[in-house]
């Protein structure tokens, strides 16, 4: 093996450790895309683009026929292509509230560390990585800490059932009272004469959802409930 091949290898294992490093992040928050995902895209794009740039210089060319190819046109469809599998880790819910974008962005920056490290940016990439990281991890908590209240909350969508249509402003009231915040609201009425009251409401990160659970069944007039976390 001549220095040659030594280096493309040498790309391929810094975009495949780069790529475990955003990949674990996704892999200990259990989401949709996790560390196979990530290394793959990450591995992938490195190779292209590396391919991409050696097949530029060496396509033939003679007197009769001299073709200039771009170093970099492959690497370009990676960037606009891999929205398509980003585009399918975007869930929306059935209470319209949108989950994944983070996700969806962290495959489009696993492709552009690949991309920098088939260029030969290795110092750009690990940056890269390292300040996608800070940025996901470290900053918003940072920020629920200081910052303003809405970024100490989280958000918690529940179902309630309520046995009388009296109860619902009473219902409503009750959650300024137990500090929480409501961001939506939807009734609709059930064929047994109860009503649904779909409701995401914020409260402080640190709450658990079993407190809120305890604290939201004691309202008068919530005969049944669901809750669960959006985040």
């Amino acid at each position: 093996m001549n220095s040659v091949d030594l280096e493309l290898l040498m790309k391929l294992g810094i975009s495949a450790i780069l790529g475990m490093i955003i990949g674990l992040e996704r892999e200990l928050k259990r989401k949709p895309v996790g560390l196979k995902t990530s290394l793959v895209i990450s591995i992938v794009s490195c190779l292209l683009t590396i391919v991409s740039i050696e097949s530029a210089y060496k396509f033939p060319r003679n007197d009769d026929i001299n073709i200039t190819m771009d170093p970099l046109r492959l690497a370009a469809q990676i960037v606009s292509g891999i929205g398509f599998l980003g585009a399918g880790v975007i869930l929306r819910r059935g209470n319209d509230s949108i989950s994944g974008l983070t996700t969806a962005a962290l495959i489009w920056g696993a492709a552009g560390i690949g991309i920098a490290v088939g260029v030969g940016y290795y110092v750009e990439a690990i940056a890269g990585v390292a300040l996608l990281i800070i940025s996901v991890e470290i900053v918003p908590f940072f920020f629920g800490l200081v910052g303003p209240s809405q970024l100490s909350q989280k958000e918690i969508t529940m179902h309630l059932r309520v046995d009388d249509q009296h109860n619902l402003d009473g219902i409503i009231h009750s959650f300024k009272d137990l500090n929480m915040t409501i961001r939506s609201i939807r009734i609709k009425d059930l064929k047994e004469g109860d009503q649904l009251l779909s409701l995401v409401v914020a409260v402080n990160y640190r709450r658990s959802i079993t407190d809120v659970y305890y604290a939201v069944s004691r309202i008068e007039g919530v005969k049944r409930m669901e809750i669960g976390s959006l985040q």
